[in-house]
């Protein structure tokens, strides 16, 4: 799976249970009609249940100027992450990083289990896009890399 390279993202959701973010990397396009977003996340995760419950979420596709906020998302202490970046909301109510690629606000439609994960079946409620250049932020062999339009 290392050299499976995939755009690194932040997922965030808000709601009963609980304001949480995680730093992701198994996230895919599934249709545009209804526009829907697969996210995988595994059930022993700490943020399982925050996504579970409160069937919203953001995903917040990153640029390579976000890496040091993956990192942030993805450490298991339980800090304030949203301290680091500034953050609006959407439809849903689920936090949205103002500087991301793209964001998409989704509702969570549909959930499967395969393996030791959910499968998150998300539809697009509303999306936000930064302007400027194209870039992102991928994994690709265990490490990340940036990716930038010409």
């Amino acid at each position: 799976m290392a050299r499976l390279g995939a755009a690194v993202t932040v997922l965030t959701t808000d709601g009963p249970a609980g304001k949480h973010g995680m730093t992701a990397s198994a996230v895919c396009s599934v249709t545009d009609t209804p526009p829907t977003l697969l996210v995988c996340v595994n059930r022993t995760s700490r943020s399982h249940d925050h996504f579970a419950g409160n069937k919203v979420l953001a995903v917040n596709v990153l640029a390579g100027r976000h890496r040091a906020l993956s990192e942030v998302f993805a450490r298991q202490n339980e800090t304030d992450r949203f301290a680091t970046g500034s953050w609006t909301r959407l439809a849903t109510g689920s936090p949205v990083l103002a500087d991301a690629s793209v964001a998409f606000d989704c509702r969570v439609s549909e959930t499967s289990t395969v393996g030791s994960h959910t499968v998150f079946f998300c539809e697009v409620q509303a999306m936000a896009q930064h302007g400027g250049q194209a870039e992102s932020l991928i994994w690709f062999g265990r490490d990340f890399h940036h990716i930038a339009s010409d």
